[in-house]
């Protein structure tokens, strides 16, 4: 797999990092420091695929129910709301940001800022109003992921931190991390974990393996794949697909090009100019994806994890899509060899 391309197009965007493993090995590595490897760093909504993995390590333990069940049995207010809608709501609904409540995530009265200013974020969120029927649609909410990590702090009965070392960052050899609270002591279900760049590819590699670790299952196989299975797609400005606090979506590099004024008669569908049109399958993939660009992509037919961490959103623009622009297209030129030589 070449990846020569990579470091001069990366060069300009100041990532704090890139890394990408295939078959399990250390194949690309780019730090802007040379401190960085050792620091630990946010990764922000990636926290909730995370979290999704703990939830269903609790799951097959039996500290969970099934998916179906509704989230009133953690939360008994939902089945005494006036919007009986809200006795509906299951806990994959939590899962699959299908809740239904009235919510903008970055903005306005009922949104992630607001939360967190609030003395109960639980409170705040299961008294919000319903803006669609459970099950209907997506709506990105984070306080949908605080309610899953109250619920499972209860049902393990100890807080999720110490549920992940013992189930899931020890298992991994993550010695380092750090895990904010809400005002009760709940661990951030939505953000707020700190990780180290190589950590995350570990996570990235746990979901490649479908939940299996040196052999050992951590996370239960069925659910692995289920919670990374396309559940419902999002609308714009995001593309894509969501599943149980993971997100999915393809690359096509013909399809691309054509997006790109300009680029669709230059490019060729492997990425490579000159390639006369010849179109490779798309690239199928799924990721955990935080604010300000932090990434875990796993992409299963070339058995490849890749890591961006990024850390200047707050003095500079976030770079653009860097996957897609700049990862992608060497990873599907990949794929093209790969089933031609097949």
């Amino acid at each position: 797999m070449d990846l020569s391309p990579l470091t001069a197009s990366i060069a300009p965007l100041n990532l704090r990092s890139c890394l990408i493993s295939r078959h399990g090995r250390l194949v690309y590595e780019h730090y802007r420091e040379p401190g960085t490897a050792a620091e630990l760093a946010r990764i922000n909504s990636c926290t909730k695929s995370v979290l999704s993995a703990l939830v269903c390590i609790a799951m097959d333990r039996g500290l969970l129910p099934d998916a179906a069940t509704p989230a009133s049995a953690f939360f008994p207010r939902l089945a005494a709301d006036s919007d009986r809608r809200k006795r509906s709501i299951t806990l994959e609904h939590l899962l699959t940001m299908t809740a239904g409540f009235e919510w903008t995530e970055f903005g306005g009265l009922n949104s992630f800022p607001r939360m967190t200013k609030t003395p109960d974020w639980l409170d705040f969120v299961l008294e919000l109003p319903l803006a669609d029927d459970p099950g209907t649609r997506m709506e990105y909410n984070s306080g949908s992921s605080q309610l899953l990590a109250a619920a499972l702090a209860r049902a393990a009965g100890m807080p999720v931190a110490r549920f992940a070392e013992e189930r899931l960052f020890g298992p991994l050899g993550i010695e380092a991390y750090e895990w904010e609270t809400d005002p009760q002591g709940v661990h951030t279900g939505g953000f707020g974990m700190k990780l180290r760049p190589l950590d995350m590819l570990k996570f990235g590699e746990l979901y490649l393996r479908e939940g299996e670790w040196s052999g050992e299952p951590i996370v239960p196989r069925a659910l692995a794949v289920r919670s990374v299975r396309p559940f419902i797609e999002s609308e714009e400005p995001r593309r894509g697909w969501y599943g149980w606090h993971w997100w999915s979506d393809s690359y096509d590099a013909a399809e691309d090009a054509a997006a790109e004024p300009g680029e669709a008669d230059s490019q060729a569908a492997d990425g490579r100019p000159g390639a006369e049109g010849r179109q490779a399958p798309a690239l199928a993939y799924f990721f955990a994806q935080g604010y300000g660009g932090q990434f875990v992509y796993v992409v299963p037919s070339l058995d490849v994890v890749v890591v961006l961490t990024a850390d200047k959103w707050r003095t500079d623009r976030p770079p653009g899509n860097v996957f897609r622009k700049f990862v992608a297209p060497l990873l599907a030129a990949e794929l093209r060899r790969t089933v031609s030589a097949g």
